[in-house]
């Protein structure tokens, strides 16, 4: 079986249960993907996919939200049934969708089996009925550390199911960075299925909407801007709030800051604390949002970002030329902690450990940047980031196997 007609079907899941980095990541590339004859189908839970701005031959099919409340224990983010239910109900349209939409190639992200294993059934139909289709798992750069990340993958069977189930493995990353395969212990038939594709570039908006946004947030000529994003949101409350205490700060010493700000608060914030974010910003004639739909084109008009550390926000802010300032969080995984510690090593970042940042090291270290920048901005400008160039050259090659030219079948 196979799709009847020339275009070449890509599915992408995102299984999406907090923040908007899997989502994010994943529109970044079907973003880039997309041709005239491909078409793109994207699985997720992210409950602002309907947010983003959906390019051409892309479109998406959401499935019920689910939210992390213990130890894997999910619950539906918003509709009022039970857990079992609502997993029932992301797992048939899952299947409905594979069966249906018949994919050439199915990206899975990060999750291998799919959030509680929901992923599995589709998998298996396909090994079974699309002998041409290939399947890829797509991992950001860091999981965790290494320790938690091989103890949740033998406790679920993970190695067994990529091994089985997966043709191949796309780490967006680069090995020289982080090395998963030493890391996370992976075995040899698994070795041979990985792709180190580099990490996924962001496209660069046009200059004159980069200087439109800037005059927007009243960023004149030779001023700076600094954005402060935390991601989805749900933890970065002390990220937000110390650096208003920063300008809260120098407001009450008469200092006007040598900068311009933006905040964006994320929509997964309380809403307690957006509200005071909010008000706050206001009182401080700083532009605040809970959410912005066009963040690589803000990133583009900042001087500097001051951020988390999640994956997606670090590639925009390279991708970019812009510098970054991480405030990691080390719990409950520590893989901005350890992804901030490997950039800084590079001289692209620098990062300030989650339990001492405050409004005086906030300071000190903006300034610091904005005063430094073109040491920073020299090896940010070396520094590779080839992820779509390197999934095309795979697709290309899946594509020439759809169309005969090398007959491969499932293995």
């Amino acid at each position: 079986m196979m799709s009847d007609n020339e275009n070449f079907n890509i599915l992408m899941y995102s299984h999406d249960t907090y923040g908007l980095g899997h989502i994010r990541r994943t529109m970044a590339i079907a973003e880039q993907l997309r041709e005239y004859d491909t078409n793109i189908l994207i699985l997720t839970g992210s409950p602002i996919a309907g947010r983003l701005n959906l390019p051409k031959n892309v479109d998406y099919v959401r499935i019920p939200g689910m939210i992390k409340k213990a130890n894997n224990e999910y619950f539906p983010l918003t509709i009022r049934i039970d857990a079992k239910q609502a997993m029932d109900i992301r797992q048939s349209i899952i299947m409905a969708t594979v069966t249906t939409f018949l994919p050439d190639l199915f990206i899975v992200d990060k999750e291998p089996q799919g959030l509680k294993r929901e992923v599995l059934p589709a998998l298996e139909w396909i090994s079974q009925n699309l002998k041409k289709t290939k399947t890829i798992l797509g991992l950001r750069d860091i999981m965790d550390d290494a320790e938690t990340v091989k103890s949740d993958w033998i406790d679920k069977d993970v190695y067994a199911t990529i091994k089985q189930l997966y043709h191949e493995v796309w780490v967006y990353g680069k090995r020289e960075l982080y090395n998963p395969v030493d890391e996370y212990d992976i075995p040899e038939d698994i070795i041979k299925k990985l792709h180190f594709t580099g990490y996924i570039p962001r496209r660069v908006p046009p200059t004159e909407k980069v200087q439109e946004l800037r005059l927007q947030h009243n960023v004149m000529k030779n001023e700076n801007l600094v954005t402060v994003t935390t991601g989805g949101g749900g933890d970065g409350f002390i990220v937000l709030d110390s650096f208003l205490r920063m300008l809260e700060e120098m407001k009450e010493r008469n200092i006007l800051p040598p900068f311009q700000s933006a905040l964006i608060t994320g929509p997964f914030l309380s809403k307690d604390e957006k509200d005071l974010i909010l008000e706050r910003s206001a009182k401080l004639g700083v532009h605040s949002y809970d959410f912005f739909g066009d963040m690589e084109t803000l990133i583009a008009a900042s001087d500097l970002v001051v951020c988390m550390g999640g994956y997606n926000t670090v590639c925009e802010a390279l991708s970019m030329n812009t510098m970054s300032l991480i405030i990691p969080r080390e719990a409950p995984r520590k893989e901005q902690y350890i992804r901030a510690k490997a950039f800084k090593k590079q001289g692209l970042v620098e990062y300030i450990k989650w339990d001492e940042v405050n409004a005086r090291t906030l300071k000190e270290k903006i300034l610091l940047m904005l005063v430094n920048r073109e040491r920073y901005q020299k090896a940010i400008a070396t520094f590779d980031m080839a992820g779509i160039a390197n999934i095309c050259e795979r697709i290309a090659k899946f594509r020439n196997d759809k169309n005969g030219e090398n007959g491969n079948t499932k293995n």
